[in-house]
């Protein structure tokens, strides 16, 4: 389907626009994309290479921050938990700025707000200026997370998995790469902790400026003006989704919605977890501390690979629920190794939980499957990650507690393991053949 014939198909999402010259909310709501297909999805691709690097460049480098600021170890550790907050309270407004500018408008300006927090934090002079532009980036990153299953949904309904996985393994190459060359990079440029963290608002901004050339391009085809009754009919329907019966259907009561949403919360703890927890683990086994490292990006970056495979996997699959089991599976038999022997199979386990980790592909790509609609994946993507977001929150904290209050890992692997069996449970639930339109 060509681009533009398919956003003469979304276009009806918007409501009819009166006669003479649409305003510019309508304009951006309801606009026409007539550019290449290449060109969406490297806008795709920078989108999702800068919505983890405002994470992943601070941890190398937050002793640093911490000194410089005068940052207290309780909002350092709070940091940890920010991300998941973030992405959780401003992703609930993705739908709404999605229904009145249009998705391209929205990840345009979220790409614009990436680039201005890490500019902004790079110059914070104290902790609440750092927080605050830190906030502008992570409410940008929200924003984009909701809005790319939708993109992908209204721009390239016949390759969901093929696109889902070019932007999840982007997304994973910037974690990791961000986490890897962060700290080269300030050493490169006189040992500064801004410029280490500041560089990466210039991704960003290639990104935001790619999002405007889609924005500019396109352009606004408003509909033929329509009798009021008629035109207010057409805009609750559009506003509203329905079951075949005509009901609207509300997230809220939907078993296929809260599935999605506690298996995406359940994936986002996992993989939270091992971001910060994993190079501890191996170095309290004995493991050195460099080779922690390394075995840390091992787990993040095989994920690079098989994100761009396991999402074309699960969209040809009518249930994902088996291919779900197996990478859970994987996580488990990474946690048993961790607890059995850590040190002597080190590289084994990070490589299973590496695996483990491409359920969050597999999680995105059924946002896109489970509705039936643009509208109803933009509704859905927003349940399903801020409340899974939000589920996500207490894991890491609670596993750092365990094993602070015990002094051994023992506990929170069995509390990991737990998690990561209700996740198959979740997992086997959300991966069912089902649309949320089709009710209970």
């Amino acid at each position: 389907m060509s681009l533009a014939k398919h956003d003469r198909i979304s276009a009806e999402d918007a409501p009819a626009p009166a006669a003479g010259r649409p305003p510019l909310r309508t304009a951006l709501a309801t606009v026409i994309t007539p550019v290449a297909p290449w060109l969406l999805a490297v806008g795709l691709a920078l989108a999702a290479l800068n919505l983890r690097p405002a994470i992943s460049a601070l941890a190398p480098l937050l002793e640093e921050v911490r000194a410089d600021l005068g940052m207290s170890g309780t909002v350092a550790g709070l940091l940890t938990s920010v991300p998941a907050l973030c992405f959780a309270v401003f992703g609930i407004t993705a739908p709404a700025l999605s229904r009145k500018y249009g998705p391209v408008a929205v990840v345009a300006a979220g790409m614009a707000a990436v680039a201005a927090g890490l500019g902004l934090r790079s110059l914070a002079g104290g902790t609440g200026v750092f927080l605050a532009s830190s906030a502008l980036a992570l409410a940008g990153i929200a924003v984009s997370n909701i809005l790319m299953p939708v993109i992908v949904k209204r721009y390239f309904p016949d390759r969901i998995g093929s696109m889902t996985g070019l932007y999840t393994m982007a997304l994973s190459l910037g974690a990791a790469g961000a986490g890897a060359i962060t700290v080269p990079v300030a050493s490169a440029l006189g040992d500064s902790w801004r410029l280490g963290i500041g560089v990466w608002a210039l991704p960003a901004v290639l990104a935001a400026t790619v999002w405007l050339t889609v924005l500019i391009r396109g352009r606004a085809v408003p509909a033929a003006p329509a009798p009021a009754a008629a035109g207010n009919g057409t805009a609750r329907a559009t506003t509203t989704m329905t079951r075949p019966d005509g009901t609207p259907v509300r997230l809220l009561r939907s078993p296929t919605a809260w599935a999605l949403a506690c298996f995406f919360g359940l994936q986002a703890t996992a993989a939270y977890i091992i971001m910060g927890w994993l190079p501890q683990i191996f170095r309290d086994a004995g493991v050195p501390a460099g080779t922690a490292g390394v075995l840390f990006a091992v787990a993040m970056g095989l994920s690079v690979p098989l994100s761009f495979v396991v999402p074309r996997l699960a969209t040809r699959m009518r249930r994902q629920g088996p291919l779900l089991t197996v990478l859970a599976s994987c996580g488990l038999a990474g946690y048993a190794g961790l607890w059995l022997a850590p040190h002597g199979g080190a590289w084994a386990w990070a490589a299973l939980l590496g695996i483990a980790n491409c359920s969050f592909p597999v999680a995105l790509a059924m946002l896109g499957l489970r509705a039936r609609s643009a509208h109803g994946v933009v509704r859905l993507s927003a349940f399903a990650q801020s409340t899974g977001y939000l589920i996500s929150l207490p894991g890491p904290l609670i596993v750092g507690v365990l094993n602070e209050t015990t002094g051994s890992w023992s506990l929170p692997l069995l509390f990991m393991a737990t998690l990561m069996a209700l996740q198959i449970v979740a997992g086997v639930l959300a991966g069912r053949d089902r649309h949320i339109e089709d009710g209970a």
